[in-house]
């Protein structure tokens, strides 16, 4: 039996990584996660029903392809964002890999300062 993501292990996992914060940038309901300052994955708080992520477009449109709980971003650019059905169809250590994707999608598009500073704080958080 597959173990469905929830809302709290979803953005725990988002927090976990370095240089993420979150906000309410659109409204009191669309969940943001930043990287540096640039949104790397979204969803509904309140219902947790699809997820937002960044994809390489030729990645896209195979995994809209290969699962029918993948759909064009909503509200987003479609050759760009995936949108997940969270219905359990799709493991999570699958969405994982997708965030994981998405967050360093957004991190290779950082101007180079920025990358410099995202590097230095995960040095600091593997020294402890």
């Amino acid at each position: 039996m597959q173990i469905e993501m929830d809302i709290e292990a979803f953005r725990d996992y988002c927090l976990s990584k370095d240089g993420v914060d979150e906000s309410f940038p659109f409204d009191n309901k669309t969940l943001v996660f930043k990287v540096m300052g640039k949104i790397f994955v979204l969803t509904d708080v309140d219902t947790f029903q699809t997820v937002n992520v960044k994809c390489e477009p030729e990645l896209a449109i195979s995994l809209r392809e290969q699962y029918p709980a993948v759909l064009p971003g909503y509200h987003m650019n479609k050759q760009h964002w995936n949108t997940i059905v969270m219905d359990g169809s799709i493991g999570d250590d699958t969405i994982k890999e997708w965030i994981d994707h998405s967050y360093k999608m957004v991190v290779q598009g950082l101007p180079p300062k920025m990358r410099s500073l995202l590097a230095l704080m995960q040095e600091k958080q593997s020294d402890f």
